[in-house]
């Protein structure tokens, strides 16, 4: 769990004030008020990203929610983060997650909201037709081992078969983890913006110390393995700074907390396999 995750935890069980007319109105009111029991932390707004009533157990309403918040570093300095929760209400009670006793199934980490329309742009098409007949979007981190493996593949299935698969890739480096994810991403968005999409996917070849934040040494080893001509300056505009901003605002929206997470036509796909018995079935 993020410090940012634990300065926002919930009470294990909590009233809410809701009625039929006006839950999601009463959701935020709570959590601006009263969720957050931490004094260094100040809830500015909150979004409801999404709702989903369960099929099972019944009777309970799922709030996909983004939590703004202020906090405070110094008696003068405040950072500004936004932390995505999600909530499980019933009866006027919430609860931060629901744990099948039997299976050990704990909903919380198996429901994500659907995509939203805005996440299909075109900066992030890398390949595939706009109008194939399904999509796939990733969340990826170059040095995240499963990415290296699994982004790549998803890569490949809409280059050989664009008619059926879009892939639309987002950049989502995972720094607590692997500091060097940040210049790689960086250096990735460089070579997205020529439209060398071929090229970042390249990347995720790239073997280097994880902990490793010397930029320079990370370029020039980048440089020489890919025939690459990238410089500090040119990962360190404010445009590449925007897109990364962009893409982590578009995770956050999305309740994205780790790589790689997949969506295959806009829906959360936690076998990240889903597309190749798409292929297999079409053969």
């Amino acid at each position: 769990m993020s410090l940012m995750s634990k300065l926002l935890s919930l009470a294990v069980l909590t009233s809410l004030s809701l009625n039929a007319t006006s839950d999601v109105d009463s959701v935020k009111e709570y959590v601006k008020k009263f969720m957050v029991k931490n004094a260094q932390v100040k809830v500015t707004s909150v979004d409801i990203i999404a709702t989903k009533t369960l099929e099972k157990p019944k009777g309970w309403d799922v709030y996909f929610v983004n939590i703004h918040a202020n906090v405070k570093k110094s008696k003068t300095v405040f950072d500004k983060v936004t932390v995505p929760e999600t909530l499980f209400v019933k009866d006027g009670f919430t609860v931060p997650t629901l744990i099948n006793l039997k299976t050990g199934e704990d909903m919380k980490s198996i429901l994500k909201p659907d995509l939203k329309a805005e996440a299909f742009t075109d900066t992030h098409l890398f390949a595939g037709n706009k109008n194939a007949k399904h999509s796939i979007v990733v969340f990826s981190d170059p040095q995240c081992p499963f990415c290296k493996t699994i982004t790549p593949k998803l890569y490949k299935a809409a280059k050989e078969h664009p008619n059926m698969f879009s892939f639309y890739y987002y950049s989502f480096p995972l720094t607590r983890i692997h500091p060097v994810s940040d210049i790689i991403a960086r250096a990735m968005v460089t070579e997205e913006k020529k439209g060398h999409y071929r090229k970042v996917i390249d990347m995720y070849r790239f073997d280097i110390n994880p902990r490793e934040v010397n930029a320079k040494k990370v370029l020039a080893k980048l440089n020489k393995k890919f025939n690459l001509n990238i410089t500090e300056e040119m990962i360190n505009t404010q445009e590449v700074s925007d897109a990364l901003i962009f893409d982590r605002e578009m995770a956050t929206k999305s309740m994205v907390s780790g790589t790689p997470t997949v969506y295959i036509d806009g829906k959360w796909d936690p076998s990240r396999k889903k597309y190749e018995k798409m292929l297999s079935d079409k053969k």
